[in-house]
């Protein structure tokens, strides 16, 4: 069976690989390999080669061990860089002087290094905890900024990182730091402590919402059940085998589906009432007499209403033509009357005046 290898990161006899990436990263694992393996290889690194004084003839024990440490350092440097790499450093003698350029290039000079201290500072003071973001995120983003610092040679008290992270969390933990800031010396307290702290209520505001969410979806299930009618006996079956979340969960996909679907075919009804309502609405438009009832002209032009004017004046009509003849007859009627009376009286006059004259003349006889 061939060998399995190891890749970077898997074993501690293998020096950490740098890339060109994340060079502050880089450096603090090889400070710790190289301690690990012999103290006295990263004093090397630090300080210089170990100097041997006398000739390759006159060797001692102790310089060749002193030739062999510098030799092994060089060795562990060169397979901890890629290819791109090795060729920066390949010139240089030392293994000092290959660390020095490394530092250079990566982390600048006096100034450079000076400029992306004052940018890690600003992003410090500016810290917040982010909405929706973890304990544990948040620390992370608060460790790369003061690591970063730290391999720049600026540091902070572990008691002003402390209240640094404090301040920074969200309006919501303000019952915990205020919990926190009377329970505790803020100068004495670790980071470890404070975010241990932290994550622990983390977990219990995750508990107690996940618990009032449950009891929250439980209800409006059961609400929902009450509203829109029972299930069958074979689902109630099936679900007394099942766990309670999954059978919840599928009852809440059937009741959905029947609630769109009841909603589809209302919707299709409306459809229908709005056709019907559409030809209401035209006939509503049209005038509506008021005396026929019948839609598409008003009282005063109605047919019927003008009949029937006109059968009455017709009746007026006739009624006074019956009229002045009954009048004429009654004239009529009353003159005769008047002369024949008259007449009457003219002949009893001359009755009376004959009479009269006959009673003179037998007094004058």
């Amino acid at each position: 069976m061939a060998a399995q290898g190891y890749v970077e990161g898997q074993s501690v006899n293998r020096p950490p690989l740098f890339d060109g990436e994340d060079y502050n990263y880089w450096k603090t694992r090889m400070e710790f390999f190289l301690q690990d393996v012999d103290f006295q290889l990263w004093s090397i690194i630090e300080e210089g080669d170990l100097v041997v004084l006398n000739s390759r003839e006159k060797w001692t024990d102790e310089d060749k061990k002193k030739i062999s440490l510098n030799s092994k350092a060089k060795s562990i440097l060169y397979c901890a860089l890629s290819k791109k790499e090795f060729n920066r450093i390949s010139a240089c003698k030392s293994v000092m002087e290959m660390w020095e350029k490394l530092k250079i290039t990566y982390e600048g000079t006096d100034k450079v290094r000076e400029t992306m201290i004052d940018i890690l500072v600003a992003q410090y003071e500016k810290f917040q905890m982010q909405q929706g973001e973890s304990i544990t995120q948040m620390y992370s983003r608060f460790t790369d900024i003061t690591n970063g610092l730290a391999g720049l040679g600026k540091s902070y008290d572990m008691g002003d990182m402390v209240r640094k992270i404090l301040r920074s969390l969200l309006a919501l933990w303000t019952t915990k730091v205020t919990a926190i800031e009377e329970a505790n010396d803020l100068r004495k307290m670790s980071l470890e402590k404070l975010v241990g702290s932290l994550m622990a209520h983390e977990i219990n505001m995750e508990r107690l919402g996940e618990s009032s969410s449950r009891k929250k979806h439980s209800n409006a299930l059961k609400a929902i059940e009450d509203t829109f009618g029972d299930e069958s006996d074979d689902d109630k079956s099936n679900g007394s085998s099942e766990d309670e979340e999954a059978f919840l969960s599928r009852r809440l996909q059937r009741i959905l589906a029947k609630k769109k679907y009841q909603s589809g075919r209302r919707y299709f009804k409306k459809g229908k009432d709005f056709k019907k309502s559409e030809v209401k609405d035209t006939k509503k438009s049209e005038p509506i007499c008021y005396e026929c009832k019948k839609p598409g002209h008003i009282k005063g032009e109605c047919p019927k209403l003008k009949k029937r004017e006109f059968k009455k004046k017709d009746h007026s009509k006739k009624f006074r033509k019956y009229k002045k003849k009954d009048m004429a007859a009654a004239w009529s009627n009353d003159s005769d009357s008047d002369s024949e009376s008259s007449s009457s009286e003219e002949e009893e006059e001359e009755k009376a005046n004959l009479a009269f004259m006959a009673n003179i003349d037998e007094k004058i006889v």
